[in-house]
């Protein structure tokens, strides 16, 4: 075992080895093939190339050296690309501090029976008048940012749960195809994060109707780790024992505090209040579709029209069972 690998418990660095492909006696020589291709892209901006940092992202795509630097490289890019995004990219951040206190994202004390960190997130907490879906994108970023540092999250990922209860159409309709394509882009392909399962439950016809837009843009990976649960929460504990989940989610535990991971984060500064107005963000969503590529744009001018798409049934979207299972 190297200093690198010093914060792993004995079956995570077992784990490393058999799902991630984690040499110990390989380490070095595999943090060094991915730096050397830096070279390749004068491009991009790399800002942090040290062991620690290549690592992480080796953990991310399981040692294929050339995949780790395309992330690598992503990551460097996708912050070039939004460099609005990434000014005052702090708790701190009046409009990232509000989405914070909202519980976007909040994250549970237990983690699940892999050792991975259960992040939710409670849609309907979204206060338009306070902050954007863009400072939104920006505190779960921030937040992964600080989470990724734990080595053993590196190994073994994260779950995430949105509850869409009570979410309204009028919320829904910000959720254009162009800003759903910049969160997939900076959390899918720009990230070295490993999501081992992503939970909708409680999602409206309306909800269902744009996981449909945004399915072509998601990897097959992705997408076979996403499960659809509406109402029927016992599908999730099938996945994740409700011994650890709060009430919300059917669980033995108390209502989650919305503000549990943001008082992490903030500290002292929590309860210091400041003024913010949504409409001076210098980057409003609007600016962000400009900046997407043409292609991009191309592939994600069409809204969504719910006269078009077909209605659920109540009582199917009740009863839905995860359509997809993990590998």
């Amino acid at each position: 075992m190297t200093h690198l690998q010093a914060g792993l418990s004995p079956e995570t660095l077992e784990k490393a080895r058999l799902e991630l492909n984690e040499n110990p006696d390989t380490l070095h020589q595999d943090i060094q093939e991915v730096r050397d291709m830096v070279i390749t892209r004068p491009d991009i901006g790399f800002l942090r190339t040290d062991d620690a940092f290549i690592l992480r992202f080796l953990r991310a795509r399981k040692f294929h050296h050339f995949e780790a630097f395309r992330l690598l490289a992503q990551y460097f890019e996708y912050r070039q690309q939004n460099l609005d995004m990434f000014k005052s990219f702090k708790a701190t951040d009046p409009g990232i501090k509000q989405a914070l206190k909202d519980g976007f994202p909040g994250g549970l004390a237990n983690l699940d029976h892999y050792g991975r960190k259960i992040l939710v997130l409670f849609a309907a907490n979204w206060d338009q008048s306070r902050y954007t879906l863009v400072d939104i994108l920006r505190a779960i970023l921030l937040s992964l940012e600080a989470m990724i540092e734990d080595p053993e999250l590196q190994v073994n990922g994260f779950v995430l749960i949105i509850d869409w209860s009570n979410f309204t159409f009028k919320q829904a309709s910000k959720l254009t195809p162009s800003m759903l394509r910049l969160a997939i882009e900076g959390l899918q392909d720009s990230f070295p994060a490993r999501f081992g399962g992503i939970h909708f439950v409680n999602q409206p016809w309306y909800i269902h109707a744009l996981y449909t837009v945004i399915r072509p843009f998601l990897k097959e990976k992705t997408r076979k780790r996403i499960f659809l649960h509406g109402n029927n929460l016992n599908s999730l504990h099938q996945l994740i024992h409700p011994e650890i989940l709060p009430s919300e989610f059917g669980g033995m535990l108390p209502p989650y505090d919305m503000g549990t991971w943001a008082r992490t984060l903030l500290d002292h500064e929590y309860d210091d209040d400041s003024e913010y107005n949504v409409d001076s963000y210098s980057m409003p969503v609007k600016e962000i579709e400009k900046e997407l590529s043409p292609k991009s744009m191309k592939r994600s001018q069409s809204v969504v029209d719910p006269t078009a798409l077909k209605r659920m049934d109540k009582s199917e979207e009740e009863n839905m069972q995860p359509l997809l299972s993990l590998d």
